[in-house]
């Protein structure tokens, strides 16, 4: 074995160790936060107490209070008790409370089902909770969703309101925790109000926050659970104005340490959210998430969140709850921010965001206003957009006719100069000037129409409106479209066939094919990308929305009619070619800028002489 094959080897076996190194800390790390998650999961977990009075329970048959008050303190006479239920409801909402606890136990959306079918459900099992913390006398801390409260008895109030009330009872009538939930005619957000009167005896001198905890689970609604996770989502809002946000998939643990106005988890279409109301805000909010390993479950969130007490005898901390659509216009009818949960231009792109908010969507509530066929919709929105852009794109075609008419004498240049593309440079420039043709003129309205596409992209797969509204094939315009569920999956394509994506990709290619003579041909990059580029994002599609592929078709199909006809009867070549001969035979005036460009050029010419 030579020296090289050892350094070969040696060099191999250190990349292993270094792998089997990595490997065994990732794996470390993985575990240790796996069981972080169990923890707070275990933390979290409701403790049943219904109807358990006999666990403490006398040789008498009566309950041992001693041992009760010993481990609930002044709260023992909530330990046990049985559970009853209260609704409270309106045309858009269906919420069912529960005295344990005294919280939300299912909330329904009534006017929403889930893609299977079935009702839409935003709280639907024991893993969601709306719990305080209260001391017992051991020095423990209790949830008060594991205790019992009393009342809960339904009140019509006189502006068409429903209201229930749930006390948490001290063993001092005077002492005692109160929630008391108001739920508006109409409306997707109920008022959460928490009462803490006389407990400034009972909770630790020195305190200055109240904890609530809300624990959160999210169930499948949608086609794609791919999809689901990806917008499965934190959003925050702090008392100075900042928004912000992060993924569950990316971060499974955030402490907010200023203070915050709102606090959402967001969902696909839907979103919960605890709104600090009248000018206050949680003192600080501290988020642990989690993606279990599940087809049903799309992600968790333990949150706690620090209400600011003053120890006042009789505390009260308004909240408002909202359970509903990420519906833009209803979201921006609370004037908190609450709109920007909706992804409607994000990163780099983010400027196209105010495309949608001024443009797009005024024009698309305006013709869902009296159209409700969201295909239709969406075929005279592309109309309009392509009617806003006519004029750049005229440009565009004239200046390509240009380029076409003088693509034998940029040929030609290319032929005389040959591998010396500086050369080549500076004629094809000088011939350009001499034409009168800006080389850039098709550049500015690619550039004008890439904010609308974007905007695009960004739009259709966030509208609620589309949500399981169907058109020709599609049955849902906010999922992809599939004509074809294959049994296997297809890497980098995926496990359907999308036939929106593939008129896109089709209409894409023909476009490339009419545009060839303008390409590069002596470059093969330029030569092939715009037929290669088309196939490369057909995988990316076949997974998006069959509102945007359906969109980029339409739009595709337009720019093919347009371009036949401006090219066959508006546009005259040969008046083009006449006028840029015309051109030619005026003296050429350079603009500083040029002459400056050019002096370099040359400048770089003499030296690679010498």
């Amino acid at each position: 074995m030579d020296r090289n094959s050892v350094i070969g080897f040696s060099l191999l076996g250190l990349l292993l160790v270094g792998y089997i190194f990595f490997n065994t800390r990732q794996q470390h790390a993985a575990e240790l936060e796996k069981a972080r998650q169990d923890s707070i999961a275990e933390a979290n977990k409701p403790k049943v107490n219904t109807d358990t009075t006999a666990s403490y329970a006398t040789n008498a048959g009566a309950p041992d209070s001693t041992r009760l008050a010993g481990q609930y303190g002044a709260f023992a006479g909530a330990a046990t008790g049985t559970a009853q239920k209260a609704v409270l409801e309106n045309k858009v909402l269906k919420i069912t409370f529960s005295s344990q606890g005294g919280q939300p136990e299912t909330v329904e959306l009534k006017a929403f089902k889930t893609f299977a079918g079935t009702p839409l459900l935003l709280a639907n099992s024991s893993f969601n909770r709306i719990s305080m913390q209260v001391p017992a006398s051991n020095n423990t801390l209790l949830n008060t969703a594991d205790l019992f409260f009393t009342g809960g008895n339904v009140q019509q109030l006189a502006d068409g309101s429903q209201s229930v009330v749930y006390r948490l009872a001290t063993s001092n009538p005077g002492q005692y925790l109160e929630f008391v939930y108001t739920l508006k005619q109409d409306s997707y957000a109920v008022d959460f109000d928490i009462h803490a009167v006389g407990l400034e005896s009972v909770i630790p001198a020195g305190q200055k926050t109240l904890a609530l905890q809300w624990d959160n689970e999210n169930d499948k609604q949608e086609q794609d659970m791919t999809n689901e996770r990806m917008n499965n989502q934190v959003h925050y809002k702090t008392a100075d104005g900042k928004h912000d946000y992060f993924t569950l998939q990316r971060t499974a643990h955030q402490d907010l340490e200023s203070k915050i106005q709102w606090l959402s988890v967001k969902q696909q279409f839907f979103n919960t959210t605890f709104i600090a109301k009248k000018d206050k805000s949680f003192e600080n909010v501290d988020v642990n998430t989690k993606v279990p390993e599940s087809g049903n479950i799309v992600g968790q969130t333990f949150a706690t969140l620090q209400i600011p007490y003053d120890r006042a005898h009789d505390f009260s901390f308004p909240i408002e709850i909202y359970y509903g659509p990420n519906h833009y216009k209803t979201l921006k009818s609370y004037d908190i921010g609450l709109e920007n949960i909706i992804p409607l231009g994000t990163g780099i792109f983010a400027f196209v965001k105010y495309v949608n908010k001024w443009v797009i969507i005024p024009v698309f509530n305006f013709l869902s206003g009296f159209i409700h066929n969201y295909g239709v919709i969406i075929i005279l929105l592309t109309l309009f957009i392509r009617l806003l852009i006519a004029p750049f794109t005229y440009q565009s075609y004239v200046s390509s006719a240009k380029m076409k008419v003088l693509k034998p004498e940029i040929d030609e240049l290319r032929k005389k100069h040959g591998d010396d593309q500086q050369a080549f440079g500076i004629d094809q420039m000088k011939l350009f000037k001499s034409a009168g043709v800006n080389p850039l003129g098709g550049c500015l309205p690619a550039v004008m129409q890439l904010p609308i596409l974007v905007a695009m992209y960004s739009f259709f797969p966030s509208s609620i409106e589309l949500r399981q509204e169907s058109f020709l094939w599609a049955k849902d315009l906010s999922t992809y479209d599939s004509i074809l569920n294959l049994p296997f999956n297809i890497p980098f394509y995926g496990n359907h066939i999308s036939l929106f994506t593939l008129l896109m990709t089709a209409t894409s290619l023909m476009l490339a094919f009419n545009n060839r003579g303008m390409a590069d041909q002596s470059n093969p990059v330029m030569k092939y990308m715009p037929y290669i580029f088309p196939i490369m994002l057909l995988g990316i599609f076949n997974k998006l929305a069959s509102a945007l592929t359906f969109y980029y078709f339409l739009s595709n199909v337009i720019s093919i009619l347009l371009q036949w006809v401006i090219q066959k009867f508006i546009i005259n070549h040969d008046k083009i070619h006449a006028q840029i001969q015309e051109n030619k035979k005026k003296p050429a005036s350079k603009s500083k800028w040029q002459e400056r460009l050019e002096d370099m050029q040359k400048q770089q010419q003499g030296r690679k002489g010498k």
